[in-house]
């Protein structure tokens, strides 16, 4: 019994000293209640004073003064004292944006993270933390920035083209392509980012031809889109279907010169060189000054046997090239092509005469800077063989030693267009 009681009277005396020492409930919130309008009426004081102060240092540029001010209204919490007359958004990103101008961004960064613990959905103060990342250099920081402002701002179209560009500096293709399908579903018409996505997949080893199929046929009097899609069916190897949509492009622009260059591509692609010819030929119609094309049609006509339809274009070659060899040298390429196909053996006197003005304008491209196709060496080093000389001009008979000029007479020469003149020490 006695232990009982000596228990209860010391639980009694704990109890009490317990109690003595925890300050009375109603003494604590006055003293709270009484601290807290001692600072709301400092705030009342100080915080307009500090924010018309921090504004006018802002205005004038004088960031470290800035810098100061908003030191002091961050650490008397003025936002929490009145959020319309220090509104917190304002207060962090002028802030941050004082550190940003002396180049200080790690300060910059503590700054806005502060601010954002207490508004987290803010997203100016996201930009400028996801900037002040990018600039220190962390790259992924700045990119998780990024993917929570997309999901804060699923439909802000700036917003996702910036996180796009990331994702392609970082060769992160497919994040890339994700980004900007949701551009697209939410603008199917944006240029930058059907062109983006062309690249990315293509970047990215998938085939793009699907975007810019999608997006000419979205966009069918886009005469660019056009032009790419037909570009791409041809490195595709599916040049009927670029003619088609070639003729589609011709058809609303018919001064367009890269229409009827990319025609002339897909005609060679299937194998119908005479349309590729013709495709040049309308092409030469809207810039008749361009003497390349007119080596091109030459080419062509060369390659389908049709040797004076292949002459006349490297004429016309050579009276717009003054300045280089290359009509002269696409000249001797249809002589030499067509001596070549129709040539007998034993040689005939007209195959020499064909071989011989073959050499002469290879010779005379030579002499103006002519690099390209070039038989001249070759029909030099077989003159004896290969050449009308003064051999066979002095068995030539008394008429045609005095017209002055040989013609071959064969049917198979009948497109050779100049005379050869007998040289001077023949």
């Amino acid at each position: 019994m006695v232990l009982k009681h000596f228990q209860i009277l010391f639980i009694g005396i704990f109890t009490f000293m317990v109690s003595m020492c925890v300050p009375p409930q109603g003494d604590s919130n006055a003293d709270f209640v009484k601290e807290k309008a001692k600072l709301d009426s400092l705030r009342g004081i100080r915080c307009p004073r500090l924010m018309s102060s921090a504004a006018e240092y802002y205005r004038n540029r004088d960031w470290k003064q800035t810098i100061r001010i908003y030191s002091e209204i961050t650490q008397l919490d003025c936002d929490e004292w009145n959020v319309i007359h220090a509104p917190p958004e304002e207060i962090y990103q002028y802030y941050s944006i004082a550190y940003e101008q002396l180049g200080k961004f790690d300060s910059a960064e503590i700054v806005l993270l502060d601010g954002l613990q207490k508004i987290p959905q803010n997203i100016q103060l996201r930009k400028r933390l996801a900037y002040a990342y990018k600039r220190q250099g962390k790259i992924d920081k700045e990119t998780i920035e990024y993917e929570r402002l997309m999901d804060l701002a699923p439909e802000d179209i700036t917003l996702l083209n910036d996180l796009a560009k990331i994702y392609k500096e970082q060769d992160r293709f497919v994040d890339q392509i994700l980004v900007l399908e949701k551009i697209l579903n939410i603008d199917q018409n944006n240029e930058i980012a059907q062109s983006e996505l062309a690249i990315a997949y293509e970047s990215s080893g998938r085939d793009p031809l699907d975007v810019y199929q999608k997006r000419y046929d979205d966009n069918p009097d886009n005469i660019s889109y056009g032009l790419d899609y037909a570009d791409r069916l041809i490195k595709a190897n599916r040049g009927n279907d670029a003619i088609v949509v070639l003729d589609r492009v011709i058809s609303k622009d018919s001064s367009g010169k890269l229409a009827y260059r990319k025609l002339a591509e897909a005609s060679i692609l299937i194998d119908d060189l005479e349309n590729a010819a013709k495709s040049y030929e309308l092409l030469f119609k809207i810039d008749p000054r361009d003497g390349k094309v007119a080596i091109l049609i030459s080419n062509l006509y060369i390659d389908l046997q049709e040797f004076g339809k292949g002459l006349r274009w490297a004429d016309k070659a050579i009276s717009l090239m003054s300045n280089n060899g290359d009509g002269y040298g696409q000249k001797g390429k249809v002589y030499y092509i067509g001596w070549d196909t129709f040539r007998q053996n034993p040689f005939s006197t007209d195959d020499r005469i064909v071989a011989k003005l073959a050499y002469d304008y290879f010779l005379k491209a030579e002499s103006e800077g002519y690099q390209g196709y070039n038989k001249r060496n070759w029909l030099e080093e077989n003159a004896k063989d290969v050449l009308y000389g003064k051999a066979q001009w002095f068995m030539a008979d008394d008429k045609v030693k005095r017209s002055r000029g040989l013609r071959p007479s064969s049917p198979v020469y009948d497109w050779v267009t100049d005379v050869l003149k007998p040289e001077n020490s023949w």
